[in-house]
């Protein structure tokens, strides 16, 4: 039996004694002995118990402070990576603007050059074409001013047909060189 348990029965055998005048009770010392040892019967238990409780209560409180102070670490070491991580993502964010930024600028400067160089070749065309043109427009103005001889003159002569091929040859050579074909038609 506990000390506890005893010591309740003793306080009940106590307030079942019978009383006496100016507040005293009338107890048995037999009981009262039997009660006193039974409560030392059991201190060794109780003590045992007691020391038990005291030394695991001390290794775990021990292995408690261990587990916490492993955790602290545990934690502070996750924290630490997760620190560098984030810094590792930001450094990351950072350079990925920074290579989308210079991309992008790249690619306008490629677009812009690919654009003046469209641009200058359109107008070098243009001005082929616009000469090329000139130079039909002349042929076609010179072969519409002229008569063509009746085809029975030109089977009957060789001259005729030289004379023509000449002065296409002339027409081409003028559609070619604008300036030099002014001066060629002046002096003819």
């Amino acid at each position: 039996m506990s000390v506890e348990r005893v010591l309740e029965k003793l306080q009940g055998y106590v307030h079942e004694g019978m009383w006496l005048p100016a507040g005293y009770r009338i107890l048995s010392a037999e009981r009262i002995d039997e009660f006193i040892d039974k409560i030392r019967d059991s201190l060794p238990n109780e003590i045992g118990r007691a020391k038990v409780i005291a030394r695991d209560g001390d290794l775990l409180v021990r292995n408690a402070q261990e587990r916490a102070e492993a955790m602290l670490a545990e934690a502070s070491a996750k924290h630490e990576e997760l620190l560098d991580e984030h810094e590792i993502v930001r450094r990351a964010r950072a350079t990925a603007e920074a290579v989308l930024r210079d991309a992008q600028e790249r690619a306008k400067k490629v677009r812009e050059g690919a654009d003046h160089y469209a641009e200058q070749m359109l107008a070098e065309l243009e001005g082929r074409l616009g000469g090329a043109l000139a130079s039909v427009r002349k042929g076609r103005d010179a072969l519409a001013g002229r008569v063509p001889p009746p085809v029975a003159t030109v089977a009957a002569t060789n001259d005729p047909l030289a004379d023509a091929a000449a002065k296409s040859k002339r027409l081409a050579f003028d559609a070619q060189a604008p300036e030099e074909a002014e001066v060629v038609e002046v002096g003819s």
